[in-house]
């Protein structure tokens, strides 16, 4: 299914501090691109045959797989259907499962497909410009699986680079990130007074908390540990402090194949970046600058 991106001060509300050893292990990052629809193609395990769809295709139910352009029709209206239109006739064939964003289509060198402004150096001239970032092996499917058996391949990063073709234009910055002494010894700072902090002993609870806090972040209103009065404040300047962390390691990220703008205004990070490693997977978006922009764009 699906992969779940935690934010990494949000993971360690219950305790779970994978996130430090992930900061200061080796990682392979990437960016993180804010497109839309996203889109979902390869060869489909039961059928053997090449589909296209949104992640309706790991619906329990209703799912919408699509082999041919009647298909989509029949499942698809509107601008997803256009895209998904252009992306089985464009997108290579492939006997693997991808999942990407759409961005847009060529013939430009300027891209909205959501909040955040792609400007590239020159045209993209392919018909169809997709972001993908994960991929869904399918040689491990249990041969008793009822039902969608999509539902059950495990998502994992996309790590290799896919090779574009003369019709699809394959987005995949290389991105770099280097952590300073300075960030270093504020992690090991976290990992030392992580034994003082009073976590939360559920994932119910910390689900409700988190809710808490984006709300906050959405409208832009300050996080302080005495307002969480239901909480242990402690935990609150524990989320803040891994905070701190994050968006100092997101000022030392950076990539080599747009600019990005939201809002109008020059992005240094853009949507942000994904860490993948032995120790996890973890988002590093500034929620300030694009949570709240994307939030207000689909309010």
């Amino acid at each position: 299914m699906n992969l779940h991106l935690e934010h990494p001060e949000d993971s360690i509300l219950t305790g779970d501090l994978n996130v430090l050893d992930a900061f200061l292990n080796e990682n392979h990052i990437s960016v993180k691109i804010d497109g839309s629809p996203a889109i979902v193609w390869g060869t489909h395990p039961e059928t053997s045959k090449f589909f296209v769809g949104t992640k309706s295709v790991f619906n329990k139910k209703d799912i919408k797989v699509n082999y041919t352009h009647d298909d989509i029709d029949r499942n698809h209206k509107g601008f997803v259907a256009v895209v998904l239109h252009a992306c089985l006739s464009n997108l290579p064939k492939t006997n693997n499962i991808y999942q990407g964003d759409f961005l847009g289509f060529g013939g430009d060198n300027v891209f909205q497909p959501n909040t955040v402004v792609y400007v590239f150096r020159r045209d993209i001239e392919q018909t169809i410009v997709v972001a993908p970032h994960t991929q869904y092996p399918v040689d491990l499917i249990d041969d008793e699986i009822t039902g969608n058996v999509l539902r059950c391949l495990s998502a994992v990063p996309l790590n290799a680079k896919l090779t574009s073709s003369l019709e699809t234009k394959f987005i995949q910055p290389l991105a770099k990130c280097k952590l300073t002494k300075e960030i270093k010894n504020k992690i090991q700072f976290a990992k030392t007074i992580a034994s003082t902090i009073n976590f939360i002993d559920n994932q119910k609870e910390a689900n409700a908390l988190k809710k808490e806090l984006n709300c906050k972040i959405r409208f832009s209103l300050p996080i302080l540990p005495e307002i969480f009065k239901d909480y242990n404040p402690n935990l609150i300047g524990y989320w803040l402090l891994i905070k701190q962390i994050k968006e100092m390691i997101l000022e030392e990220c950076s990539h080599n194949m747009f600019k990005a703008y939201i809002n109008g205004i020059r992005s240094h990070h853009g949507e942000g970046y994904v860490i993948d490693g032995a120790f996890g997977t973890f988002k590093l978006v500034s929620r300030e600058e694009f949570s709240c922009a994307n939030f207000e764009r689909h309010r």
